[in-house]
């Protein structure tokens, strides 16, 4: 840990020091190279789209007609929150956001609904956070994917998305768990491949990679798994706010 940061588990409760937090672990992250970090440029205008499965989805009202940069439209969690930062601090550009996330959602399933949900945006800025669904479902015998499949369904996903718009610009995130409530040991050390073929995805695309599993286990210091994501997989408010601002510092570059 930086040893020039100090704070408490009381103070987390404070949004401020969730940004200061935030911004040192990104630091931590860049200083390892965990973050593959291009540049990601705003122009005016600009349309940005989040998508993934219930962590991104976080309650989403208006799901057959969203409306950019309404809060119904993009839930409650980090996509929410890191989208009012990012109008807050460029309401200049006259951005538009949207959040196409859908819960239980795995990497196939994004597949199915790419041309209406993402294309159809013709968004110049797509994050995607997925993952988790991909591992926990086959742990519940629901699904026989594999890691395997994982990284080939994400790779043709992405590849037919900067085959439809070439300039598009890619934020790829590491997806997590905390091992608390429904994540054992048993998840491990599958669960570690499936993030690491998600950095490959990034890499093989150029893509900024946002490390969330690296920042929660650094989280850990300050608070216990359970302060963050009580259930190991959906994060608290605490959880998706330290993502929020983590995901606000990796593009923001």
């Amino acid at each position: 840990m930086n040893s020039s940061f100090s704070i408490s588990r009381r103070q987390l409760l404070g949004g401020a020091t969730l940004a200061s937090l935030s911004g040192t672990l990104f630091s931590q992250a860049l200083s390892k190279k965990e973050v593959a970090n291009p540049k990601i440029h705003l122009k005016p205008g600009a349309t940005l789209l989040f998508q993934g499965d219930s962590i991104t989805d976080a309650g989403r009202q208006n799901r057959k007609s969203p409306k950019p940069n309404d809060q119904a439209s993009m839930g409650n969690g980090y996509a929410s929150m890191a989208a009012a930062g990012m109008l807050n601090s460029r309401a200049d550009l006259k951005l538009s956001i949207f959040n196409r996330g859908i819960s239980g959602n795995k990497v196939h399933q994004l597949d199915a609904r790419w041309q209406s949900d993402c294309l159809a945006h013709k968004p110049d800025i797509l994050s995607i956070l997925i993952g988790v669904n991909d591992i926990w479902h086959g742990f519940q015998g629901k699904y026989d994917g594999t890691v395997d499949r994982y990284e080939e369904d994400y790779l043709a996903l992405v590849a037919r998305t900067r085959e439809a718009l070439p300039d598009i610009q890619l934020v790829i995130c590491e997806p997590f768990v905390l091992k608390c409530g429904a994540v054992s040991s048993k998840w491990f050390p599958e669960f570690d491949r499936y993030r690491e073929a998600a950095r490959r995805v990034a890499d093989s695309h150029a893509a900024t990679f946002v490390p969330f599993q690296s920042m929660f286990d650094q989280a850990l210091s300050f608070a216990p798994p359970q302060h963050w994501a009580r259930d190991g997989v959906h994060p608290t408010a605490h959880g998706s706010a330290l993502m929020a601002d983590y995901w606000l510092q990796a593009v923001r570059g």
